[in-house]
């Protein structure tokens, strides 16, 4: 697997440090076999295209939510979806916490999302945990609970860096590049298994972008087993609660190479909020020019 070497903190990562990072990594990304669209439509917001698919997988944060604060008309637009009749299920990268966790969110947000109707990465990191066996180090913040997983995951610590039969990568909050460091030496002197449950590079928040696992991930000297966008694993499972083939539904997310490159790949429509989320404040076209990941719509805001 190849490697490179990582930003030095505490420089901040923006729009164009992400989307160089994602074109570092880009041969690690799924292939889409059916090309994309020659161009893209171009919607003040996602009404113009309730009335165009039976089914929605919307990603959570730049779609949904910036950080902690809800997007008001992301509620507005599920309800204008659930009034259509359109079938609905939220797609997360968000592995930090329980699903569980992020439902009561969404709920206390104003969503009225369903037990089926919210997939989190860290559940499919979850089901490929089982019956493996052996000791696994977690790599999440600070007081994550570890009683959805299956099996003996521990938060990670200076022993278990040389003891762990495997590590779990969940949230990047106080992960640095010290530890980074004392990861890549420890799996160097012993190659474990890796699993990401958030392949994100970087995450939209109130107060810019933050690194995400996937920033980390891809720069280990092992090779590292994914689940979550853009990832096949993690569309297979909305589609399958959706319950539509891919060609009746839209993926609607904020970066091209998650969302949208994941999105088709398995075989759905694409919409790519550029408003809020990670193109705020960028013109998003010579960044689609460059990748030729062209989403079928453009919307100025969820």
């Amino acid at each position: 697997m190849a490697r490179f070497r990582t930003p030095e903190s505490p420089m901040q990562p923006n729009a164009r440090w992400a989307f160089a990072r994602y074109r570092a990594i880009a041969h690690h990304l799924p292939r889409v076999e059916r090309g994309f669209a020659p161009f893209s439509y171009r919607l003040p917001d996602l009404t113009g295209v309730i009335a165009r698919h039976d089914g929605f997988i919307l990603d959570a944060f730049g779609v949904l939510n910036i950080g902690e604060g809800v997007l008001p008309q992301a509620i507005e637009r599920v309800q204008q979806m659930r009034a259509a009749g359109k079938r609905v299920v939220v797609l997360t990268n968000g592995a930090a916490v329980p699903r569980s966790r992020a439902l009561e969110k969404y709920r206390a947000w104003g969503f009225d999302f369903g037990d089926t109707e919210v997939i989190a990465s860290r559940d499919l990191a979850a089901r490929a945990l089982a019956g493996r066996g052996g000791r696994w180090a977690a790599i999440a913040p600070l007081g994550s609970g570890f009683d959805d997983l299956p099996g003996d995951v521990r938060a990670l610590d200076d022993d278990l860096l040389a003891r762990a039969d495997g590590f779990l990568f969940l949230g990047s909050q106080g992960w640095d590049d010290a530890k980074q460091a004392a990861l890549v030496a420890a799996l160097r002197a012993r190659p474990r298994p890796v699993i990401c449950a958030n392949p994100d590079i970087v995450a939209p928040r109130e107060g810019g972008f933050t690194w995400e696992p996937g920033h980390y991930a891809f720069a280990l000297p092992v090779p590292v087993e994914f689940h979550g966008k853009p990832f096949g694993g993690a569309f297979a499972a909305a589609l399958a609660a959706l319950d539509l083939p891919a060609n009746r539904v839209a993926m609607v997310g904020d970066t091209l190479h998650t969302d949208v490159l994941g999105g088709r790949a398995a075989g759905c429509f694409t919409v790519l909020v550029t408003g809020h989320g990670f193109f705020a404040g960028q013109d998003p076209q010579p960044y689609i020019d460059a990748t030729g990941l062209v989403p079928d719509f453009l919307a100025d805001e969820t």
